[in-house]
């Protein structure tokens, strides 16, 4: 079976290319230095639709089909990884809502969140909760007209600047999720820096002082908030990120194809070094692969496959894990250059491990991943054993 993309699919890959070289990868590194994302490109990314970019078109979006998304997502992580994070945190709230959102909820957010007139962030980590999502601290109570939220939230992905943030709290000792808007009483938003990488993404605390969220801002149902509406977020999340990862290591790949044609030791250019080929070629392997392994798990959740979400956490874990791997060679093969800002392959080795911590960490996928094969050994056991007699 030849797996190739269409025609339609290579003209959006083109047109997103065209995009993140013009607009993102000569700025990224200063970016980045500067722990700031300008709203101008912000402009720019929501005016080509990708801030709406798998939202249905009767909403504003662009209706994109997930291995578009998966490519779009990879060109961006291409060019730097905190953009593309917001892609991950807006898509995640959009595709919440639209997924357990209801009517009016629908009516009233989905078209401004694909326009970009209202950027969102996901509200789900805390101080003292991260992989452990579902004992989240954060609490809702409900009194008179309105939900009153107290807690903590911290790690927010562009948190800074966001305007709506899907929020989950505990309410009568039920994970639920909710709609906190920017403005609303006793809510407050705390700048965080010095992140180790994805500087540029605006990273916030938000604390909740007996935050009042109106009725009307619940989100599915009480108890809904981690297994439904924060799971299948979370899904939409972690396939972008392994997306986004494929684009790190290409980067490092091409910054490493280009230095090494340049670079002489010993009066020869690096790339005449056997040892140098050998890397190259175990970094062309593995980008590949990753790459194969997202649009697999992007094909599935197209077709509605069950078995896309244990083939997305696949994809997010050997991406994620190549992408770091990927970019500690590249530092090392650009030797004291690749750990100067002069050089970006330092700052992909940062944002790298960040996204094997983000949106389910390494350990947690291996778990999640072991497991799945364990119930499919049982089951594929159970049913030769029932076809035997």
């Amino acid at each position: 079976m030849k797996l190739e993309l269409s025609a339609q699919q290579k003209d959006a890959q083109a047109e997103f290319k065209a995009f993140v070289n013009e607009e993102i990868c000569p700025n990224a590194g200063e970016w980045d230095k500067k722990e700031f994302t300008p709203p101008e490109l912000i402009k720019k990314v929501a005016e080509r639709g990708f801030l709406g970019a798998i939202l249905p078109k009767e909403y504003g979006g662009k209706g994109m089909d997930m291995i578009t998304y998966g490519i779009l997502n990879e060109e961006i992580g291409r060019g730097c990884s905190s953009v593309r994070s917001l892609l991950t945190v807006h898509n995640m709230v959009s595709q919440a809502l639209c997924k357990w959102g209801n009517k009016s909820q629908k009516e009233y957010w989905l078209s401004k969140l694909a326009s970009g007139e209202i950027i969102a962030a996901f509200a789900l980590s805390e101080p003292n909760v991260g992989s452990d999502a579902k004992s989240v601290e954060t609490t809702a109570t409900f009194i008179g007209d309105a939900y009153v939220l107290n807690g903590q939230k911290k790690w927010i992905t562009y948190g800074q600047i966001a305007d709506v943030f899907l929020v989950f709290a505990k309410c009568e000792d039920k994970p639920t999720a909710f709609l906190a808007e920017k403005n609303s009483p006793g809510f407050s938003v705390k700048p965080m820096s010095g992140i180790l990488g994805t500087r540029a993404s605006m990273v916030a605390e938000l604390q909740f002082d007996n935050c009042h969220v109106p009725l009307e801002n619940l989100v599915g149902k009480l108890g809904f908030g981690f297994s439904y509406i924060a799971s299948s977020a979370l899904d939409y999340g972690r396939y972008s990120v392994a997306s986004g990862c494929v684009g790190i290591a290409q980067a490092c790949l091409e910054a490493c194809i280009k230095y090494t044609n340049e670079r002489k030791q010993f009066g020869v250019y690096l790339k005449e070094h056997q040892l140098i080929r050998q890397k190259i070629t175990q970094m062309i392997t593995n980008v590949k692969a990753a790459r194969l392994l997202c649009y697999q798990a992007g094909y599935l959740k197209d077709i509605n496959d069950p078995n896309s979400i244990i083939e997305t956490s696949i994809a997010k874990y050997f991406a994620s894990t190549v992408a770091t791997k990927v970019a500690n060679d590249a530092v090392q093969l650009h030797g004291g250059n690749g750990c100067s800002s002069e050089y970006p392959v330092e700052r992909y080795l940062r944002d790298s491990k960040i996204m094997e911590i983000i949106e389910g960490s390494t350990q947690i996928q291996e778990i999640t991943i072991a497991e799945s094969g364990y119930q499919d050994y049982l089951f594929s056991s159970v049913s030769t054993s029932l076809e035997k007699n």
